[in-house]
């Protein structure tokens, strides 16, 4: 059990403040609580996910988006109990309520059974110049700059690590004995790496057909340039259960016009709106792929948006895995001292 009321909010409070909630929570739930602990409702990961690619603003009620009719378990309940009803309703958490309703604890799936493994491997991108991050490039390849005293690379296989993972390939080219040397063969981590070595750029993709050929796991796949608290575990469960060939994550981008927008009915204005703000589900930098797709890749430069305009010209099914977590994208010399301000 855990402290519960750390999920609580307010029927009012918006979706940005659940989404704090549930980063802040092992339990990945806000429960939506009225006077006296009311169980109103609850707010899941992935609700939140499929609520932005519908375009519902973050800034809408928590309780427009809510679960109004949460599986629970009352007082007394055990922990077999609790978990028989997670694995038969398939979730991760349950509220524990008395009989009116309101909230007493909460059982978390996290906190009563082991942390899962993944037998995936984990690909990460780290053969890039890094041309627009120079002169921090110049001597130094962009994955090994570091942030609070940590190369990039290292940060991002140690969140593949604390999620299950344990079999890495880097691909590298520019500068590659930096990344070799400090990396080896993964020991030091409890990990096995392997590389793919580029003998050219083979783009952000071109580089998976230096993959051996037994492997059989759906690949998890992440540029070397990207910072992101993303739940692991739940990317690579929405890609099995979705069954798609690609998964890609994406990142919500907001733009703003420094004009305002016309509309106009023939030779007449008909509305406008002074400098409007646009959201855009961006791509992300990080990827769920079945294996077999790596028989369209060529022996050659390639990347992934390549491969992403293939797989929709033959049908195939991509999913698309918001991202609501931190995420940063280290591009240039800017959002890199942005990043080793902010980044904890």
């Amino acid at each position: 059990m855990t402290e519960v009321s750390s999920y609580f909010i307010q029927p009012d409070s918006s979706i940005r403040e659940a989404i704090q909630v549930i980063d802040r929570g092992a339990a990945q739930v806000a429960l939506i609580v009225g006077s006296e602990n009311l169980l109103l409702g609850v707010l899941t990961d992935g609700d939140i996910r499929r609520a932005i690619l519908k375009g519902i603003s973050l800034e809408d009620s928590a309780s427009s988006i809510m679960t109004t009719t949460p599986h629970h378990v009352t007082y007394g309940a055990s922990k077999n109990e609790a978990l028989d009803l997670m694995r038969k309703k398939m979730v991760h958490h349950v509220p524990v309520v008395d009989k009116k309703m309101r909230i007493i604890d909460i059982f978390v799936l996290d906190n009563l059974i082991k942390k899962p493994s993944f037998p995936n491997p984990v690909i990460l991108m780290a053969g890039g110049k890094g041309e627009r991050l120079k002169p921090l490039t110049n001597k130094c390849p962009k994955p090994m700059l570091t942030v609070n005293g940590k190369p990039i690379l290292e940060i991002i296989l140690q969140r593949c690590i604390k999620a299950g993972f344990s079999s890495f390939y880097i691909s590298v080219n520019y500068l590659k004995d930096q990344i070799i040397d400090y990396f080896g063969d993964g020991c030091k981590w409890g990990v096995r790496i392997d590389y793919l070595e580029e003998e050219s750029p083979l783009g952000t993709c071109g580089c998976l057909k230096l993959l051996p050929e037994h492997l059989n796991d759906d690949l998890l796949i992440w540029n070397g340039d990207i910072i992101t608290d993303l739940d692991l575990d739940r990317l690579i469960r929405f890609h099995k259960k979705s069954k798609s060939k690609m998964t890609v994550c994406s990142r919500s981008h907001r733009v703003r016009i420094p004009f305002a927008v016309l509309k106009s009915n023939e030779d007449y204005l008909s509305s406008f709106v002074e400098k409007p703000m646009y959201d855009y589900q961006v791509n992300a930098g990080v990827y769920a792929l079945n294996r077999k797709c790596i028989e369209s890749v060529p022996a050659s430069f390639y990347n992934m948006t390549d491969l992403m305009e293939q797989l929709i010209i033959e049908n195939q099914k991509i999913g698309v895995f918001p991202i609501h977590e931190n995420w940063k994208d280290i591009g240039n010399p800017t959002e890199f001292e942005e990043v080793v301000g902010e980044w904890k």
